[in-house]
């Protein structure tokens, strides 16, 4: 078991190394689904086998060491040589490679429950969410809200609400599901989206938008047109660059329900389909997003995002995100 143990953990690790330095996109929720029913079953031998045979070979041992106390006793020798509650404590503790296993296996199981049932942390790569979700902000994303979902799978299996229109959801990126993208929901399924001159309007009516003072980037020391959206339920901010397009046309791609779009120099307008959601950054021109991906089907949704835990460059980022 120690050599089957030792290959079962060098391939963890090759498989996390690999990732880690780019050999292939691995899958975190596999990994720790993987290393769950590994752990867990170590767990159940170490409880139901091993674990027992070894007590069982301590009492052997004890029983031998008392037999041989009495014969030992009957020559009239009352003192005997060795600790025998020493050498049974070996005998019973746990060998390493079940400590590596079976040991981890409590520790391992909280987390997965955790990340797949309740929340899962992320971390914001880039700035296609500014002003609301810096680089490098540490975010929680409530993964119940939408209706719980099977790990890996990611199969629904309760109802919860739907999104909402203005909410920040983190789902897999159509083209590629192995990564997770986080932008705001702006169309909802059936919904008619316009983005026209850079004025959004949703279902013929222009979503309330309201210009505050610029937004200062430390990252790239400018500053940026800000202004204040009411969407839905949610009001927040976002930027717009006047100079730059609505819209690259040569990154847009022939994504599924492509139909249901139509481009124009002014802008778009696309029609929503039926279990999709049509998703936008709030840094609008620094932001790919489902004008040029298309939609999010509702079973590539992984949650809603709810709050900043920690920035360690900026702590007054902590806080919950609108």
């Amino acid at each position: 078991m120690q050599v089957l143990t030792s290959l079962i953990l060098a391939a963890f690790a090759a498989y996390a190394g690999a990732w880690y330095f780019g050999a292939f996109e691995g899958d975190f929720a596999l990994l720790l689904f993987m290393a769950t029913v590994v752990t867990g079953l170590y767990w159940l031998a170490e409880r139901l086998y091993f674990l027992p045979q070894r007590k069982k070979a301590a009492a052997a041992l004890e029983a031998q060491a008392q037999q041989r106390r009495a014969e030992l006793s009957r020559m009239g020798i009352a003192k005997v040589d060795g600790d025998i509650e020493q050498a049974t404590s070996r005998i019973v503790m746990q060998p390493w490679w079940l400590d590596w296993t079976a040991g981890l296996f409590p520790v391992i199981l909280a987390v997965f429950l955790l990340r797949s049932f309740l929340f899962e942390p992320f971390k914001i790569p880039s700035g296609s969410m500014i002003p609301t979700l810096r680089i490098g902000d540490l975010i929680l994303v409530n993964k119940f809200v939408y209706g719980l979902r099977l790990p890996v799978i990611n199969t629904k299996i309760t109802e919860g609400h739907p999104p909402r229109r203005g909410d920040v959801m983190v789902f897999r990126y159509p083209p590629q599901p192995s990564l997770d993208y986080i932008k705001r929901v702006v169309g909802l399924p059936g919904d008619e989206v316009d983005y026209v001159n850079k004025r959004l309007i949703i279902n013929g009516k222009p979503v309330p938008t309201t210009a505050v003072p610029d937004f200062f980037n430390d990252e790239t020391m400018s500053y940026s047109k800000q202004y204040q959206e009411v969407l839905g339920t949610h009001t927040h901010r976002l930027l717009i660059d006047p100079d730059r397009p609505v819209y690259m046309p040569d990154d847009v791609t022939n994504f599924p329900n492509r139909q249901n779009c139509h481009y124009s120099v002014e802008g778009f307008s696309c029609k929503v389909p039926a279990g999709e959601y049509f998703m936008m950054g709030d840094n609008r021109d620094n932001s790919l997003d489902s004008r040029y991906w298309g939609f999010v089907p509702d079973q590539n949704i992984v949650g809603k995002a709810v709050f900043v835990w920690m920035n360690f460059s900026d702590l007054k980022a902590i806080g919950p995100i609108h």
